[in-house]
This record gives structure tokens, sequence and C-alpha cells, in this order.
């Protein structure tokens, strides 16, 4: 007699494992229709063309929970009142103070890294007291977004950061009238600066308008001044081109290092100019060095997975160095998201009982998400569903929208500065190696990038052991291979001390770096380079674990370049005779090169 229970949502699921049979709560269906979805995301595509990507809701949200709660704390208010007036009495104490003396100590000092006012023009008056009353304000608003009992922690990020870039709009530096360098500068130049100036903006406005990558950038171009380590490409599929590259010493370390960048940025960050290129310093210490070259996907790629990047990208390079270096462990290294995939699929690997990494390197790279920093300012769930919306649309995250939110995190260095510089000052900042890498952007495919915000960002599923990959649990807790990690000092994107909860989530051995400088150039710091720095220490697997601030104060501080630290750790943890180095690919196994470095993929726009 047939069942005449339903087939959907009192149905019991089962699966074996390990010949066990393990009952599972139904999956949740949805009640819409994807055909309304349809309708709700066209809206939002659309509504993102004017403003910039941001969600109204988002935005809308942050601001009635800081207001409502703001307008029902009248202790915060009366706080808010008597901070003003005292602002007010040291501004004008201050003011009395400079016209009696020009060296009177100002008083208020501007943030660490804002250097806006730190010519000497502004110290004189009548500058100085707009410089001052400027950073008065700031500070009194930063109170006012700060600290109002029951806003929740990300509304009040969000509300702050909001007004740190509206009131940067209107900084005294801004406006050719109120800076003394731009008064300066046109006094002596007779306007000639302005008129450069606006020069200036039309060849930028040009440029933008037809796509051109920004003046200056066809001096570092891929192949031929930048990414031009000698090498080939011994395997490519949809994804990805592998690059081997061609030894310089006579003998090379027996284990091969497999370098997973992220695929956000093109991979030759880490091969920039030689005398700054990564790259090309491991291959000179004796190493055999593979690196990924990502494709720029388009809008038929938006089907692409998180696990297809795991598969395709490392998985699929792995099995490459494996034929091409038989019989050996392989050092791998993943940078920034690409870090985030490497300790997924190291993760996987362990569990599923494959040994093949001698180590695990991961710069500046996050695998917890509960601290993200600044960027956690554009992700919450209304904010992930107009990114969504907009990514359905056209089937990417395109590289100018990505673009726009780092911007906004620098806004100071990144649009500020260079307004007056370039637009006032009638001045050009010399292109480098690493500017014009940065103009050379990617784009994110519409389901990888939201399932890496839904699952890691939102839902923090690595760092919680809920992570999946074919059906098991990806716990970073089962990798055994020996750590190497680095975070730096002014990371805006992977926060050093997000990046330092590795400690929290493995069970091996960590060296930790904290290096000075950011994101990029942090990591970009090759030996010679003069004013770096950083710290280092090494915990094993049952040590005490220290908090970020203890393990800071107690670590071995060190001038110069973590690479040479890093390099003496490769070489300890490698065997300890050298061999010949391997062929170029290997034919016999169906790798054969096809191309020299740095490959096609780069070339993508």
């Amino acid at each position: 007699m047939p069942s005449t229970k339903p087939e959907h949502a009192l149905s019991v699921q089962t699966r074996s494992v390990q010949n066990r049979s393990i009952s599972l709560p139904p999956a949740e269906e949805s009640v819409g229709s994807e055909a309304f979805r349809a309708i709700d995301r066209m809206r939002e595509a659309l509504t993102a063309q004017s403003t910039g990507g941001l969600s109204p809701a988002s935005l809308a949200l942050a601001f009635f929970d800081w207001s409502i709660h703001l307008a029902s704390a009248p202790g915060k208010r009366l706080e808010l009142i008597d901070k003003a007036s005292r602002k007010a009495t040291r501004l004008i104490a201050h003011c009395t103070a400079a016209a009696r003396s020009p060296d009177a100590p100002p008083c208020i000092a501007p943030l660490p890294g804002d250097y806006r006012f730190s010519a000497e023009g502004w110290r004189k008056p009548p500058y100085n007291f707009l410089a001052q009353a400027f950073l008065l304000n700031q500070q009194w608003w930063h109170n006012v977004t700060r600290e109002v009992p029951g806003v929740s922690p990300h509304h009040e990020e969000v509300v702050s950061f909001a007004a740190r870039q509206f009131l940067d709009m209107f900084s005294p530096s801004n406006f050719p009238f109120t800076n003394p360098e731009v008064i300066e500068k046109t006094a002596a130049t007779g306007g000639a600066n302005l008129i450069r100036g606006f020069q200036n903006w039309l060849e930028d406005i040009g440029r933008q308008i037809t796509r051109q990558p920004p003046l200056g950038s066809e001096d570092f171009k891929a192949g031929r001044d930048v990414a031009v380590t000698p090498g080939k490409i011994v395997y490519r599929n949809h994804l990805i081109e592998l690059i081997q590259y061609a030894p310089s010493t006579e003998t090379v370390m027996a284990e091969p290092v497999l370098i997973v960048p992220a695929w956000i940025m093109k991979y030759y960050i880490l091969d920039l100019s030689p005398q700054n290129s990564l790259i090309r310093y491991l291959v000179g210490q004796g190493h055999t060095v593979f690196c990924i070259s990502w494709r720029n996907p388009a809008a038929e790629d938006r089907e692409l997975t998180l696990d297809d990047y795991r598969r395709s990208g490392v998985m699929a390079a792995l099995e490459a160095i494996s034929a091409i270096v038989a019989g050996c462990k392989i050092h791998a290294t993943g940078y920034c998201l690409g870090g985030t995939l490497l300790s997924i699929a190291a993760a996987a690997m362990a569990r599923a009982g494959d040994d093949r990494l001698a180590t695990v390197s991961l710069l500046a790279a996050q695998t917890d998400f509960t601290e993200p920093g600044e960027l956690a300012l554009f992700i919450d769930h209304s904010q992930m569903h107009f990114l969504e919306s907009m990514m359905w649309n056209k089937g990417y995250l395109s590289a100018d929208q990505m673009a726009g939110s780092f911007q906004l995190l620098r806004s100071n260095d990144l649009v500020w500065s260079r307004l007056v510089h370039d637009y006032m000052m009638g001045e050009r900042t010399p292109m480098t190696d690493l500017m014009a890498w940065n103009a050379d952007s990617t784009r994110m495919p519409y389901k990888m990038h939201a399932e890496y915000l839904q699952r890691l960002y939102l839902d923090n599923e690595l760092a919680t052991g809920r992570f999946m990959v074919d059906g098991r649990t990806a716990a970073l807790q089962n990798i055994r291979a020996p750590m190497f990690v680095v975070g730096t000092e002014r990371d805006h994107v992977a926060p050093w001390r997000s990046v330092y909860k590795i400690h929290y989530h493995t069970d091996t051995d960590v060296t930790f770096v904290l290096t000075s400088g950011g994101h990029n150039a942090g990591i970009v710091s090759e030996p010679g380079r003069p004013h770096r720095h950083f710290r280092i220490a090494f915990k094993r697997n049952a040590d005490t674990c220290l908090d970020p601030d203890e393990w800071a104060a107690a670590a071995e501080a060190k001038e110069g370049s973590w690479w040479l630290d890093w390099a003496d750790w490769l070489a300890g943890h490698s065997a300890p005779e050298r061999v010949s180095p391997p062929a170029m690919g290997a034919p016999e196994k169906g790798y054969a090169p096809a191309g020299d470095a740095p490959g096609t993929y780069v070339f993508q726009r």
C-alpha cells in the first residue's frame, strides 16, 4: 500500500556515515517564489546604480538605531552639551593664546596618520584656528556617535564611519581658499597650479570614461616591467594557470613552494619589480616555486562557487605539483583571501588524511571573522542582500565597486589628499609598481562572492567548525602542519588582531609575525627596504596562548624584513639535503609547459 505521508516538510532525511544511520532535520524550504524575488532583485540592482552599491536600508537602520537611542538618553545629551561647551572654551583659549604668541601649542593634535595639517602654514592664523576648530568638531562628533546607550555595536560603527566621511568632506584642507599650501602655491605660480590641476582632472575623467588605467600605469606592464621572474605555465584549467618558476641556483630544496594569491587581485603583487619580488626572492633562496594565476571571471562564470575555487584552484595545483615534483611534500602559502581558501583546503585535507603539506604559511589572511575590521561596515544582512542583487544582475562584482569600498576606508589618503595634491596643487604623484598593480583589478563571480560573504563574514562557519567540504567539517583543529602566519600593523582589510586568532583555532605549532606597513606594503617588504620592522614569536602546540596585546609585549622586536626569518623557517622545515632542480613540467603526466610566465590570465580585463 503506498504511503500517504507527504514527501516534503515532514519527511526525515538520512545518510550513512561510517556505516551508521544518522537522522538529520529536514532541509528548510523557501516559502517564496523566485519570480517575485527576481522583481525585488531588479529593483535593488537599479537602486545600486545611484547609491554606489551601498544599501539605503542598511544605512537607515543604523541611523534610526542611533538616533532613537540618542533621543531617549537625556544623560548622553547633557554630556554632549557639556563636552561642546568645554571644547568651545578650549578653542577660545587657544585663539587668545595664539594671538599673543605664534608659538602657542595647539589645543588638540590630529589623530595618528592624519597629515592634513602638518605643513607650516597651518600653524599661522587664521589657518591654525580653522584646523583646531575642525579637529575639535571632529572629536565632538566622535563622542556623539559613540557610547550611546542601547545602540548595537555594528550600527554604532556604521554611524561613526558615516559621520567621519561627511566631516572629512568639509575639512578646511579640501578648499583652495582655506588651505595655506594651495594659497601659497597659487601666489608663487600665478595660478598656473590651478590650470595644471584642471588639466589633471580632465585627463583623469577622460581615462575613467574610456576605462583606461591611471596615468603612468603603462610603464608597469606585466611580463615586461613587472611579473618578469622567468617561468612556464605548466597547467591550465578554466579557473587557473599554474606557473612554475625556473631555478636560479644549481641545487634546490626538495620541497616545492605553492603560492595561492587572492582572486580579488592579480597574482603579481608577489612578483612586482625584480628588486621587490617575493617570488624572485624565494627562487633565489633555492626554492622551486609554483604560483596560481587566477582567471578574471566574467558574466558567464556567475555560477562558480567557493568550492570550485578550492577544487579547481588549490587542489588542482597540488595535483600538478605532486606530479611534477613527485614524492615530496609541499610548502603551501596563501595571501589574503588565498590564505583563507588555503586554510579551508588544508583543513579538508587533514580531515581526509591527506598529508601532502609540509607547512602552511598565511600572509594577511583571516580564518576567524568575528572582528574583520572596517570592511565589516559594508557587510550585514541588509547590505548582503543588496550586494547579492547587484551581483545577480551582472553575474559578478565589478572591480570599480570593490575599489570604491577600499577608497572609503582610506578616504583621506586615497580621495581627499589626491584632490588637493593633483587638482589644487597641480602636481602628480609618481606612479609606482604597487600603485599600477592596484589599478589592475579583477572581478568576483556572483555565487562564489555571495557564498564567501555569507558563510565566512556573516556566519563565521570556518572558525566555529561548521564549514562543510565534501559533506565533512573542515575543522582548522585538524591541521597538523606547522604554520607561519603574518599580520600587518595598519591593515584595514585583515586586521592583525583578527589574523592572530589562528592561535585559538589550531592544534599545531604557530610562528606569528607582526610587521610594519599595511595589507599590501607590509607583505611586499623586501630586505634592505628602509624603515621596516617586525615582531616575531613561536608558539608550540602545548604552550599557553596569549592575547594579542600580551603577545605584542612579549614578542621579539627586529629591524628589517620578515622575509629573512620566513626563509630560515622554510629551510628549517625542509629536508637537509638539497637536490637538483626538477624539470619544468611533466609532459609524460599531462603537465607539459604551455607558454612563458606570466601566462595569459593575468592580461584579462
